[in-house]
């Protein structure tokens, strides 16, 4: 019989897989045959192939490689009986029963099996290593590492004045190299105290984050299926993966004074701060990641950070197509409307993905044309040759020298701008934005939280009213009922995917009330086995106006798209 024996190095925990299938694929991700649940594991890590009755390894180009009898592999490796595969924390040992007896000094199968139960299960199972320890052995265990992490970091001070060192002037690869060699000597002095199954060399990694880094946030960024991260207190940490919240149980800060160090260091390159005299603070990071950050008196629990990562290379129209987001149709649709210049509203709650989308409206402008865009946060990514970013600027530490918004809005009509683009109206400046909508600056793009397309409207009557302009509420509705033309709402899912729930046209205004029909629309229709939400896209059988000018244009319009009932 042909196996696999894997043993989890962190806890000591393992199990057997039987090799019955010619193609098996390990990674951390829900999908692959063997699950290893690890930071230090890539989403798709590795595969094991059969071919003409032997097995070989093949790396999948993971990010901390795959080690086979202690060598990275580069290609594909043959696998013999008593061959062993290192991957992060998990070690695999290849045995074929028929063969002869393993060479390596992997521990035996049987030494394996008294030390932990082994569990069988079938191959079309995935199998995830999760140690479970009761809440007082965890809590015990944390505290104990805590407390030589503290006596490591008094000692290194002695040693390394870090309070002294300008992080700002030296390079993180500089500043490692000067505090590693130390922490290896302390952490070599305490490591018979240490837990079990903590490895020294990780224990030092982490304490080498924890003093020129970003501590245990080191990892979680690197993390390429983490989308945010939220640090609530020391010892409380929640990430969010495909759109599903988890905590992270075995990451944490020493205490809450090493938090708020971190935080500091977070924003230090980026030149701002955060202090009791200000104690909140939102920004950019070098990556384009944007964080929050708000310690005491303000934050009553604790320090709380909470960083939303992006991705280095921006989400395309086949993207969402792929998550399901979308269909084909509808992105045809929508992108007719940007290039035809339409004014368009992307609305939806938070983390619904309303960025992301009007990133991707944002890139079907044609690249002849010079786009404005204007955010808080710059988080845009277009891809064309002529763009101008503005972002706005918070006060000062007396409160002075804030420039929001709706001053970027106003400027921007001084610039040329054939399109513009806010990355979210708040407040004023959705007044100055409809007001350039219907001045000639047609094709513009903005978002704003709300539930539904109705409530768009509503909540966009509300932020022209804090314009302070006084205007009567049919002024308004009138200047929105002329000005937008298509409202895109976005929502995040309960179970936790992003959907364009409907796609609708404003038609113009009767008495009071903006008049608006949906084109396009998500209909539930239950859930699977595995509790994610089943549904369709369909046409609601309206076809736009707009599209008749299009058409008398020369555009040309698929119109079988608007059919009733069809799959959009």
């Amino acid at each position: 019989m042909i196996k696999l024996y894997i043993k989890d190095g962190n806890s000591g925990k393992s199990f057997e897989y039987p090799l019955k299938k010619t193609n098996i694929t390990i990674g951390k991700r829900d999908g692959n045959d063997i699950i290893l649940d690890r930071t230090n594991i890539s989403r798709e890590h590795c595969q094991i192939i059969q071919v003409n009755g032997g097995f070989f390894v093949r790396d999948l180009q993971s990010r901390n490689g795959t080690f086979v009898n202690g060598d990275k592999i580069n290609g594909d490796t043959i696998l013999q009986h008593g061959s062993t595969i290192q991957l992060g924390d998990f070690l695999l040992r290849f045995l074929d029963t028929e063969s002869s007896p393993p060479q390596t000094s992997l521990t035996s199968p049987q030494t394996v099996e008294r030390e932990t139960a082994v569990t069988k299960r079938d191959e079309t199972t995935p199998q995830k290593v999760e140690p479970k320890p009761s809440e007082q052995e965890a809590a015990e265990r944390r505290e104990r590492i805590i407390a030589i992490k503290r006596k490591i970091h008094e000692q290194l001070l002695k040693e390394l004045n870090l309070k002294q060192m300008d992080l700002t002037k030296e390079s993180p690869e500089e500043l490692r190299e000067r505090t590693g060699p130390i922490i290896d000597k302390l952490v070599e002095k305490v490591k018979a105290h240490l837990p079990k199954e903590i490895n020294p060399a990780h224990f030092s990694k982490d304490i080498l984050d924890e003093a020129v880094g970003l501590g245990v946030l080191e990892d979680l960024l690197a993390e390429e299926d983490v989308d945010e991260i939220m640090v609530n207190n020391y010892d409380t940490i929640f990430v969010e993966r495909k759109g599903k919240l988890s905590r992270v149980e075995d990451k944490y800060f020493t205490d809450n004074r090493q938090l708020i160090s971190i935080i500091r260091r977070i924003l230090a390159p980026i030149s701002r701060r955060v202090d009791e005299s200000s104690p909140m603070v939102d920004a950019r990071l070098q990556d384009g990641s944007r964080v929050n950050a708000i310690i005491p008196p303000l934050a009553i629990s604790g320090p709380t950070l909470t960083i939303r990562k992006f991705s280095t290379e921006p989400f395309t129209v086949d993207d969402l197509i792929g998550f399901g987001s979308v269909t084909r149709k509808m992105a045809d649709f929508m992108a007719l409307c940007v290039e035809q210049r339409k004014n368009i509203l992307v609305s939806g709650g938070t983390g619904s993905g309303k960025t992301t989308l009007l990133n991707v409206l944002s890139n079907f402008i044609p690249a002849t044309e010079r786009i404005i865009t204007i955010e808080d946060a710059a988080e845009l990514k277009l891809i064309q040759p002529h763009v101008v970013s503005l972002e706005s600027k918070p006060a000062n530490i007396e409160g002075k020298g804030a420039i929001p918004i709706r001053d970027l809005v106003k400027n921007s009509l001084r610039m040329r701008p054939d399109r513009i683009v806010v990355g979210e109206c708040r407040g004023g400046e959705a007044l100055d934005m409809l007001q350039a909508m219907n001045t000639g600056h047609d094709g513009s793009l903005t978002t704003l939280h709300a539930n539904t397309t109705k409530d768009a409207v509503n909540r966009l009557e509300t932020l022209v009213l804090m314009a302070g302009m006084e205007l009567p509420s049919r002024a308004i509705r009138e200047q929105i009922a002329s000005a937008i033309h298509v409202i895109i709402q976005q929502a995040r899912l309960s179970d936790g995917t992003r959907k364009i729930l409907a796609i609708s046209e404003i038609l113009g205004i009767d008495v009071d009330t903006v008049l608006m029909r949906d084109l396009f629309e998500y209909r539930q229709l239950g859930y699977d086995d595995s509790g994610r939400i089943k549904g369709e896209y369909v046409a609601t059988g309206n076809v736009p106006e707009f599209v008749e000018d299009m058409q008398a244009r020369g555009v040309k319009v698929d119109m079988d798209i608007f059919k009733e009932g069809t799959t959009a």
